[in-house]
């Protein structure tokens, strides 16, 4: 096995593709670490539908380590988390920071007080390749808020497709903002995704908190079975009994 880490969990696409980046490469992840912010104003961590990384936890099979931020700060709760981390027995962290110094340089300050080493996979990783792997790998990411000049409300609840990501990318270059939300302009919650042991199934509602600003608020959400890969047909009946037609 390999080294073990604890994975940054937000349950959003960043941070499970670092996870799917961790154990790509061989390294044992031991725990998901979660911090849940109070509010939208946390500069730090991902806010909309994070209660959710329970049952995601669940369908990955790793144990989750949760840290309420209310009352102690991001950055308070970023270095008890960490502690929790390695106490779990992790050797170093993985984090989906993509272009944020603020974040980076926090998680790895943090992660050097505890003796962690840190992995930042998706950094300075080019926004819409990106974009474009997490469909192209299988990853079912819904888009759970916007919040930027650009962004539509329809976003809100959809899941992205190669399509949906195109119009994304398009829509950046034309209004400016980051194609991949690094700046805050949406957040995500993974539904599923190659790790994943049971999809999330969720049910909600779009509402609107302000100019710009819509949020899918998640009314419901349970673990279900993943849909059975199409079975292979067996060799000589590629076509129908009628040979060459």
């Amino acid at each position: 096995m390999g080294y073990p880490l604890c994975a940054m969990y937000s349950g959003g696409k960043d941070s499970n593709y670092a996870l799917h980046w961790a154990v790509l490469h061989g390294f044992r992840v031991c725990c998901l670490g979660t911090v849940r912010p109070p509010s939208w104003e946390s500069m730090l961590f991902h806010y909309p539908a994070v209660g959710l990384t329970r049952l995601q936890s669940e369908a990955l099979r790793i144990p989750l380590v949760e840290v309420d931020a209310e009352g102690r700060g991001d950055e308070d709760a970023l270095r008890l988390l960490m502690g929790l981390c390695r106490r779990r027995g992790a050797w170093g962290v993985v984090s989906g920071a993509l272009l944020s110094d603020y974040q980076r340089l926090r998680f790895a300050a943090a992660a050097e007080e505890e003796g962690l080493r840190i992995f930042t996979p998706l950094w300075r990783k080019n926004q819409e390749d990106y974009m474009r792997s997490l469909v192209r790998e299988g990853f079912q990411v819904m888009v759970v808020s916007v919040q930027a000049y650009g962004l539509p409300a329809r976003l809100v609840g959809r899941v992205l497709d190669e399509h949906l990501v195109e119009e994304i990318i398009e829509r950046s270059r034309v209004y400016g903002f980051n194609p991949a939300f690094e700046g805050g302009e949406a957040e995500t919650l993974v539904l599923d995704a190659p790790l994943f042991t049971k999809r999330l199934e969720v049910n909600g509602v779009p509402r609107r908190l302000g100019p710009d600003h819509y949020v899918y608020e998640v009314r419901s959400a349970r673990l279900v079975p993943k849909p059975s890969p199409p079975r292979a047909k067996p060799d000589g009946l590629v076509g129908g009994a009628g040979g060459d037609g």
